[in-house]
């Protein structure tokens, strides 16, 4: 297995403002676009070709990871001009693949961080014959996804919506979303039309009597589609938890990039990542959060599992928790904002105009 899709098209919506300038996959996690820790646990796995099939902001890719050499890859860019979904997006990719039509091909969200064992998954669809196999994982409360029952052998039987009912919980189960294909099942994707692989080619080729291996992997697994879900992720790469040979630094309670400013009595903790640029000033307490290059937390601020967009501006003794801040806001000394604000881009908040306590 020397070759895989990358599926890097989604606009992110659930992630905005983070979204607004940047792809989903090249916003930074641990100091680095999130999608350089996909393709480096690839090519750690032996893959040596991928394919990034980009439609939002694809003009961003390229430039920033050019050929793949510098991570050992060959890398190529297919840019769609309509959205496809997921199984169009795979099928519109195709004519790059140089696999052989039994030869397998890795396929990969774009917003999953994963400790998936890839070569595993691969030789669990190599030694059973699948035509695809899928990672599963196992979830404590599968309610927000569709369920992926298997027998005792790991053949997947069924593709079940999200559950509305505890009676229709028959497994806690779920599509982790990696997969190997055999090449010769991607060419019956239909083309030149968008297709849900979750929703139709899945659920089709099990009716046509195709042979979906599942393999139950639960180690590490995130989906990063949400604002909190993606600091946490950043945070647990710098921790060590999620593991990513392109962290840039030891793993650790913090991560502080090159020409970024930290004041001596500045506490950083929790995973925090300081982009380069960016400056953390006196007394700022900053915990499982990420500071993306060219921000400045100015003094007394206290930042908790929150993002801070590029060159945004944190004000004095401000106190910010669970929050996303666009890139360029500046947040006025004195302001509080709790778990969920989302603060656009280059917007301004004066001081103290936002409190969830008294001014006194």
């Amino acid at each position: 297995m020397t070759e895989a899709i990358l599926l890097v098209g989604g606009k992110g919506t659930r992630l905005r403002p983070l979204t607004v300038h940047t792809p989903k996959p090249m916003v930074r996690a641990a100091g680095v676009p999130f999608l350089t820790h996909q393709l480096a646990r690839a090519r750690a796995a032996g893959v040596d070709h991928i394919v990034l099939a980009t439609s939002y902001l694809a003009e961003v890719f390229e430039p920033y990871f050019g050929d793949g050499s510098s991570l050992g890859l060959h890398i190529e860019y297919v840019t769609e001009d309509e959205p496809l979904g997921t199984g169009g997006a795979i099928r519109n990719v195709a004519s790059r693949l140089h696999a052989g039509p039994d030869e397998p091909v890795l396929i990969f969200n774009g917003d999953i961080l994963t400790g998936l064992d890839i070569r595993r998954l691969v030789d669990t669809h190599e030694s059973t014959g699948a035509d695809v196999s899928l990672h599963l994982t196992k979830v404590t409360d599968p309610r927000a996804y569709g369920l992926v029952p298997t027998d005792d052998t790991g053949r997947v039987l069924a593709f079940l919506e999200k559950p509305t009912t505890p009676e229709e919980i028959v497994t806690d189960q779920i599509n982790a979303g990696a997969y190997v294909f055999r090449r010769s099942v991607i060419d019956t994707i239909p083309t030149g039309r968008p297709v849900s692989v979750e929703r139709e080619t899945f659920p089709g080729l099990l009716q046509a009597g195709a042979h979906l291996q599942g393999m139950v992997d639960s180690t590490y697994w995130l989906d990063l589609g949400t604002p909190a879900a993606f600091v946490r992720g950043s945070a647990d790469l710098v921790l060590g938890r999620a593991p990513s040979p392109a962290v840039p630094g030891r793993c650790g309670d913090r991560l502080i990039l090159p020409t970024a400013r930290v004041a001596p009595d500045a506490k950083l903790t929790g995973g925090t990542v300081v982009g380069e640029g960016a400056l953390i000033s006196e007394g700022a307490r900053v915990t499982g959060s990420t500071i993306l290059p060219g921000a400045v937390i100015e003094p007394g601020a206290v930042i908790t599992d929150s993002l801070i967009g590029t060159r945004a501006r944190i004000g004095t003794r401000s106190i910010l928790t669970g929050t996303v801040i666009g890139d360029g806001a500046v947040i006025g000394p004195d302001n509080e904002l709790h778990t969920g604000a989302r603060i656009w881009c280059n917007a301004q908040i004066p001081a103290g105009a936002v409190r969830f306590s008294s001014d006194q």
